[in-house]
């Protein structure tokens, strides 16, 4: 998994930070961007995943001192680097593909070319500041189960897509069936984002997306909600969520490590979920992420 961003800045440094496993690596990006980090790499080995962060140089202090307040802390920080001038332009492309998810769906960036087969589907969508390409392995088990449900939707059904990053599970879910979907985030720039890669698909008349909370969220009760959040984000949305989906609905939680299921399992029937289905993946490291189908 790689998130990249293409802002430039007269001069930029880097810092390297080590962990234990994905999930702290994974809570740890998100802090980073916060303190001004603007690009990372993510290095994996036996020892753990290695963040190689960069942002600009007045900004590299206030990173590093938030990643060591950071709970898990790191196993290790290195020391601030000044990084020898680069064409950011081109090198947030390297190593994206087109994550071919299925036979009748394909994700890849603007700049990879790749033949489509028959009957087969695209979402094209460029890493910039909103994460989110198919690539990183809750990603792509969210895009698994889209794929999977979205022959059962019907012609307009309802699809609320949960801290839509980038936009490109609303643009799967859109491209797949002839739905109308609802998207949103915390965050204003992925919102933006994400509506800017609806309009590039043409397919903005039926993906909706707006930054705020789920409790501004005003209509009907969705067929499908797709979350790919982390555990501890999705754990205080699950009663609200389980009142927006449609009686019958269908809901998929992505984000989440292999050892949480059964603990979020429980939480998804008191909120008022029941999981039907588990898909897994394992990434580089040997992490297993899930993610779960429920029926409500």
């Amino acid at each position: 998994m790689a998130r990249t961003s293409k802002r430039s800045s007269p001069a930029f440094a880097r810092l390297a930070a080590r962990f234990a496993g994905a999930a702290e690596a994974e809570r740890a990006a998100l802090r980073a961007y916060e303190a001004g980090a603007l690009g990372l790499e993510e290095r994996e080995d036996d020892s753990g995943i290695t963040l190689l962060l960069y942002a600009p140089v007045e900004a590299a202090a206030a990173l590093r001192e938030a990643l060591a307040s950071a709970q898990p802390a790191p196993l290790e920080i290195g020391a601030i680097e000044p990084v020898p001038d680069t064409d950011w332009s081109e090198r947030w492309k390297l190593g994206l593909g087109a994550s071919v998810i299925s036979e009748r769906l394909v994700v890849r960036p603007s700049f990879v070319a790749h033949a489509l087969a028959p009957g087969q589907v695209e979402v094209v969508i460029d890493p910039r500041q909103a994460f989110g390409t198919g690539s990183h392995e809750s990603t792509r088990l969210a895009l698994e189960w889209i794929d999977r449900l979205a022959p059962q939707l019907a012609a307009g059904a309802r699809v609320l897509d949960v801290g839509t990053g980038s936009g490109v599970l609303a643009l799967a879910a859109a491209a797949l069936a002839p739905v109308h979907v609802v998207a949103f985030d915390l965050d204003p720039v992925a919102a933006h984002e994400a509506q800017v890669n609806a309009e590039r698909a043409g397919c903005a008349d039926r993906v909706r997306v707006f930054a705020g909370e789920l409790r501004a969220l005003a209509g009907p009760p969705f067929e499908l909600v797709v979350a790919n959040l982390l555990r501890s984000e999705a754990l205080p949305l699950l009663a609200e969520l389980a009142a927006r989906t449609h009686p019958a609905g269908r809901a998929v939680f992505s984000g989440l490590l292999a050892t949480e299921t059964e603990i979020f399992s429980e939480a998804l029937k008191t909120a008022g979920f029941t999981p039907t289905d588990v898909r897994h993946r394992e990434d580089a490291s040997g992490e297993r992420w899930a993610a779960l189908l429920t029926l409500r």
